[in-house]
């Protein structure tokens, strides 16, 4: 089989790396194309994946950079679909619906985040997708009977335990895992469905590291640019070296949706600080249903510092938070599994979930 995979962000690195080495390893022609995304080329390069990037200067997060963007993407996806043929299209990705609706190619959507959280995507994927693959979690709206929904989370694709196991002498190359260290993490917050969206401003920043400081280490890993009173925190983690150094700290807090969910499925307790918090399905999961961190608003300052000091004052908060990784664990799929198991039983696979949607647990 010949697959093309459509890669749009650092994170679905994360997500694919190991589908694509597993399809790779059973014989499957695997293609990957991308657009240009912060570290996104950096990560592919460092792994050693053949790639082509069909959006080199990237897109501005606007109605018209987004509109010229899809188009061009489209246009390239479409050229090489024609010389290369592939048998099935799999992304987070507009481009692969439209190019696979067009071309007659059965096209796979995978997203995590709630169709009324990301609605510009929904309108422009959504349509002409073959299918999509949800967390359970996950609010589909009207494209619920297109869907099959999992038990899981993308983060459980290179984050559950048949595919990472942390290294401490990883961690070391950075830290010192001698002494509690906390990680905060600061996202840009600049993509078209941030309009409105607030996080961690540097003031509160600053006020978290005082709090922190006298418990542990302080590390800052950042988007944006920082105040020289942040700067000194700042640490640089090689991007495949980061959930290493996660998986041993005692604390994450950021504005960051993605890490936050990372540290949750690696049992590291976490604080989501921004105005997403309460709409997006599979976080407030990881929050509410396994009570592995904690969503709070930018409105409530307050309670942000309130439940850094309860989680700081928690002697048995790594032992606590350990078990309920292993309840969430044992609820959720190898993700990765579970996708390569879907992609060379396609289609079957769509009827074998509607039918039998317990059959994913195989893949735990």
């Amino acid at each position: 089989m010949k697959i093309l995979f459509h890669l749009g962000h650092p994170a679905h690195f994360h997500l694919f790396k190991n589908v694509i080495n597993s399809l790779k390893s059973k014989g499957h022609i695997t293609y990957i194309l991308i657009k240009k995304k912060d570290i996104l080329e950096d990560l592919l390069r460092e792994s050693g994946f053949e790639y082509s990037n069909i959006l080199p200067q990237g897109r501005k997060d606007n109605k018209i950079g987004i509109a010229f963007g899809q188009l061009k993407q489209d246009i390239k996806m479409l050229s090489f679909c024609f010389k290369q043929k592939p048998d099935i299209l799999i992304g987070t990705s507009v481009a692969i619906s439209h190019v696979g609706k067009f071309l007659r190619i059965p096209s796979i959507n995978l997203n995590e985040d709630d169709e009324d959280v990301v609605p510009l995507y929904a309108k422009l994927a959504y349509p002409w997708a073959t299918h999509i693959l949800a967390p359970h979690s996950c609010r589909m709206g009207k494209w619920i009977n297109k869907t099959s929904f999992y038990y899981g989370y993308h983060e459980l694709a290179y984050l559950h335990p048949n595919n990472f196991v942390p290294k401490i002498e990883v961690a070391n190359k950075y830290i010192s895992s001698n002494e509690p260290y906390f990680i905060l993490r600061f996202a840009k917050l600049g993509a078209h469905h941030d309009n409105g969206i607030n996080g961690i401003s540097d003031e509160i920043a600053a006020k978290l590291i005082q709090q922190l400081t006298a418990y542990g280490q302080v590390y800052i890993t950042s988007e944006r640019k920082l105040k020289a009173n942040l700067e000194p925190y700042r640490i640089r983690i090689n991007p495949m070296d980061m959930h290493h150094v996660m998986a041993f700290s005692n604390l994450y807090i950021g504005d960051s949706q993605t890490m936050a969910a990372e540290a949750g499925v690696l049992g590291v307790p976490f604080i989501r600080f921004n105005d997403f918090v309460g709409r997006i399905g599979y976080l407030d999961e990881l929050e509410n249903k396994y009570q592995l961190g904690h969503g709070i608003r930018t409105n409530d300052v307050d309670r942000l510092f309130s439940v850094t000091q309860d989680l700081l004052d928690n002697a048995k908060l790594s032992e606590v938070y350990k078990k309920r990784k292993l309840v969430m664990l044992s609820e959720k799929i190898d993700y990765a599994a579970f996708i390569v198991w879907f992609i060379e039983n396609h289609p079957k696979s769509i009827k074998i979930m509607k039918e039998n949607p317990e059959y994913q647990f195989k893949f735990r």
